[in-house]
């Protein structure tokens, strides 16, 4: 397997997307995606820019090394790129401190029950 056709995979389902969803993000079929996925056949230069696009990473994160090795994305990042168009800046910041003081308070009640 590629490493374009390893990372494309790796991100498609960090970002949980499926192959039809990320198809239709890029105007492509999901036929493509899953031959790209495969590494049977190669995208186009236009092609790499959309997946990028719709994944929300830059290009090298696809066609670089191996990213499966560096640190997975958050549930605030995933939360974060599904709602790009929708949240404000000061949105943003409230739901990540409210997750904070969320995960904050689940992991004292877990330490205090144990």
């Amino acid at each position: 397997m590629s490493t374009f056709s390893h990372n494309l995979k790796y991100l498609r389902e960090q970002k949980r997307l499926s192959q039809n969803k990320l198809a239709e993000l890029t105007g492509v079929n999901q036929t493509t995606i899953a031959r790209w996925e495969n590494n049977e056949v190669s995208p186009s230069l236009d092609n790499i820019y959309d997946l990028a696009k719709a994944l929300n990473v830059d290009i090298a994160s696809l066609t670089e090394e191996n990213i499966e090795s560096s640190k997975p994305f958050t549930q605030t990042e995933i939360l974060f790129d599904k709602t790009k168009d929708i949240l404000s800046d000061d949105d943003r910041e409230l739901i990540e401190h409210i997750m904070k003081k969320t995960i904050d308070k689940y992991e004292q009640n877990k330490n205090n029950n144990q």
